[in-house]
């Protein structure tokens, strides 16, 4: 009778050791991706936030840009009307 219990004790140690193997796997399994899945938000995150950066430097740029177009155009308009000017204080 003692041996049966020692044989249907290693039996249940057998199929317990059977399920802690198979579910290890998938445990390790789903960690494996729990971790890949926050490494990918890393990076998908720094990944936007560099575009943000270039982006915010285009803009820079592009204001630039256009104050400085308008302030040219401004200048035209001055030495535009200065000539008018000349072109008025000659005919007289």
């Amino acid at each position: 009778m003692e041996n049966g219990f020692v044989i249907l004790g290693i039996i249940a140690l057998l199929f317990l050791s059977m399920y802690g193997y198979a579910y290890g796997s998938v445990l390790l399994e789903k960690l494996n991706q729990r971790k890949e899945g926050k490494k990918r938000q890393k990076e998908e995150a720094l990944r936007m936030e560099q575009r943000a950066e270039r982006q915010r430097i285009i803009d820079e740029k592009v204001n630039r840009y256009s104050k400085r177009s308008a302030e040219i155009q401004k200048e035209l308009e001055l030495l535009e009307k200065m000539k008018s000017q000349e072109s008025v204080k000659v005919a007289n």
